[in-house]
């Protein structure tokens, strides 16, 4: 199994749950264009303090998850608080994991309660993609940078340095590299190997795809999303209430219909994937005696969590088939005792080949030391209320989303548990048990 500890606390103390909202999830370049990652936390965050109020003065902190991360503004965390106009005391911190940034930063804030750190804290992350900087060229910074920087330099210096520039190729600027760097692929190209090595059909992926967006659908229709979601005006005076990507008409026959994304002969589609999408999410936490201290009655808390990676020539996005037997025995339960199973889906054949190996008792034995499979998790089983294909996926939003949405079903179902998992790139992983208590 390893040698990395239990994250439990010792001790009585318990983070708990009090609730949490989201803007809504849109496509890039629509109408959120303008609004950068700190207007979007700060609109979650506003959206939080409104449906859960506290007062402000006994908020300890605020960990936000973040992966484009504004040049200008390092920590997010901190211009969020600043922003919402939060006594200048609230500490702010930003934490960065790719997308288990919003699950981390989340965990991070529940651990900080649970060692007595903090009483009340906000968690949760947000991405802006539509607002990805694109970068000078390198060699553009290298010959400019030694001008610019030195406040000695007059016009000859910058003439002579313009001069030593390569037309076009040290000018246009650069877009951001979703490449990996340390294998050169895309997560798409990583998640093709994965669906071809494991025999994962294209008429599977699509039709996990058509799930997600028919099950987002349903529960946007009866109102499963409204505890979560915050309307918020867009710049320009548009009022935004829902997600925009979801489907309700989806099918596997218009799923067919769609040609590969990232190869020639591939299964992956711009469909049986998640797309870019601006948004944020917040989650309320409190000591259990805090919590019950306001008043607040239905509590959901962590039970357990685990985070994890896998090497990223390999399959890069198998990491929560790790999180998850991890976290779960590290709760002490095993897969009957799990009511709710969530996992992230940056593609369906990524999803699909997840629950094949939680399912494989070699895969057990190999790589997590233990004696037999998780268990055996049947796609419909899953995702009650779809996920990422269908929702969209903020990087940093999403696993606030997931806790959000999660910690909601378990309260209005009265069901016990829930088990969370979601892949990163650079082979990156987690996962985390909710439990209501």
């Amino acid at each position: 199994m390893g040698t990395k500890k239990s994250n439990r606390s010792s001790g009585q103390r318990r983070a708990v749950i009090i609730g949490g909202v989201r803007t809504p999830f849109l496509r890039s370049f629509g109408a959120f264009t303008r609004l950068d990652t700190i207007a979007l936390g700060a609109a979650a965050v506003g959206g939080l303090l409104e449906r859960y109020p506290v007062e402000r003065r006994e908020i300890d902190g605020l960990t936000w998850g973040g992966v484009i991360v504004p040049s200008a503004t390092a920590n997010i965390g901190r211009e969020i608080v600043l922003e919402m106009g939060l006594p200048p005391e609230v500490e702010g911190s930003t934490v960065s994991r790719v997308c288990t940034s919003g699950l981390y930063a989340i965990t991070t804030a529940a651990a900080a309660i649970e060692r007595g750190d903090a009483d009340v804290m906000i968690a949760g992350g947000g991405d802006s993609t539509s607002n990805a900087e694109l970068k000078m060229p390198q060699a553009l910074v290298q010959k400019l940078a030694p001008v610019a920087m030195n406040r000695k330099s007059g016009p000859a210096d910058y003439l002579r340095a313009l001069m030593k520039l390569n037309l076009p190729n040290d000018i246009l600027p650069k877009p951001p590299s979703p490449r990996e760097r340390s294998t050169g692929e895309l997560m798409g190209e990583a998640g093709e190997k994965m669906g071809q090595r494991n025999n994962i059909s294209r008429e599977a992926q699509d039709a996990f795809a058509v799930q997600s967006h028919q099950r987002a659908a349903a529960a946007m229709a009866a109102g499963r999303f409204a505890e979560e979601v915050a309307a918020m005006d867009a710049p320009g005076g548009k009022l935004v209430t829902a997600d925009d990507n979801v489907r309700g008409d989806a099918s596997v026959e218009k799923m067919a219909r769609l040609r590969p994304a990232f190869a020639k002969k591939g299964t992956l589609t711009a469909g049986n994937s998640s797309t870019l999408t601006d948004g944020a999410g917040a989650v309320l936490l409190m000591s259990e005696e805090r919590a019950r201290a306001l008043g607040h009655d239905k509590l959901v808390a962590f039970r357990s969590w685990s985070y994890d990676a896998v090497d990223p020539a390999d399959q890069m996005l198998l990491g929560p088939a790790v999180s998850m037997p991890r976290a779960a025995e590290r709760a002490g339960m095993k897969r009957e005792h799990i009511d709710l199973v969530d996992i992230h889906e940056a593609f369906a054949a990524q999803v699909l080949v997840v629950l094949k190996m939680l399912g494989s008792d070699a895969f057990a034995r190999q790589r997590l030391g233990m004696p037999g499979a998780f268990g055996a998790i049947a796609p419909e089983e899953i995702n009650v209320h779809g996920g990422s294909i269908a929702l969209g996926h903020p990087f940093a939003a999403t696993g606030a989303r997931m806790v959000t949405t999660m910690s909601n079903e378990l309260k209005l179902t009265g069901k016990g548990s829930a088990l969370l998992g979601i892949c990163g790139g650079g082979g990156v992983s987690a996962a985390a048990v909710l439990e209501q208590i």
